[in-house]
C-alpha cells in the first residue's frame, strides 16, 4: 500500500477483544454476573486438527504443539463481542502491568455507576488501581477509574461514553 496516494478512509467499526484467562468458567462468572456480558458461547473446546476450519485458524495463529484449548463468547450491550480462551499455560502466566510496553494496555466499560461497579468488582477479588476520578471537575459529570479483573487483566470503567468523554463542549 503507497500511503502517499489518496485513498477513501473511514472509520471502522469494532468487533471484539480477546483476553487469555486461568479459568474459563470462572472468567464467564465474573464477566456476565459483575460486567452484565451475556453468553454467546458457552465454553467449548477446540482441538488442534486440520480437518476444520477452526482447526486450521487456529494452527495458523497459535502454531502447532497447543493440543487443545478452551473457548467462550461473550457480547457487551452494543454488540462488542469478548472472545475468552483458556490455554493449559494460562493458569501460571499471570498478566503483567506494563502500561509502558507496546501494545495493548487496557480496554474500557462503560457504566454510570462506576462507584457500584468498582465495589462489585473488588468484593469478587478484583482490584481497584486508583481513586475514582473526575474528568472535569465541576465542569462535567464525567468519572473514570482503573480496575482489574480477578485473573490480572487491567481494564478502565467509563461513566459515560468515550466521545463525550473528549469532546469539546459535550455535556457541561
Amino acid at each position: 500500500m503507497d500511503y502517499n496516494e489518496p485513498t477513501k478512509v473511514y472509520p471502522k467499526s469494532f468487533s471484539h477483544i480477546g483476553i487469555t484467562v486461568p479459568n474459563i468458567e470462572e472468567a464467564v462468572k465474573f464477566y456476565t454476573e459483575v460486567l452484565g456480558l451475556y453468553v454467546i458461547m458457552e465454553p467449548t473446546i477446540v482441538k488442534e486438527e486440520n480437518e476444520t476450519a477452526i482447526g486450521q485458524m487456529c494452527i495458523d495463529v497459535f502454531g502447532k504443539g497447543w493440543g487443545t484449548f478452551k473457548i467462550a463468547h461473550l457480547s457487551t450491550s452494543d454488540r462488542i463481542g469478548v472472545e475468552l480462551f483458556e490455554f493449559k499455560e494460562s493458569e501460571n502466566l499471570k498478566p503483567h502491568f506494563e502500561p509502558f510496553r507496546s501494545g495493548l494496555f487496557h480496554f474500557s466499560i462503560q457504566d454510570p455507576d462506576v462507584e457500584g461497579l468498582v465495589k462489585k468488582i473488588v468484593d469478587v477479588g478484583g482490584k481497584q488501581r486508583m481513586p475514582i476520578r473526575e474528568y472535569y471537575p465541576g465542569d462535567k459529570p464525567y468519572r473514570m477509574c482503573y480496575v482489574e479483573d480477578p485473573f490480572g487483566t487491567v481494564f478502565e470503567i467509563y461513566s459515560h461514553s468515550y466521545e463525550l468523554h473528549y469532546s469539546a463542549g459535550a455535556y457541561k
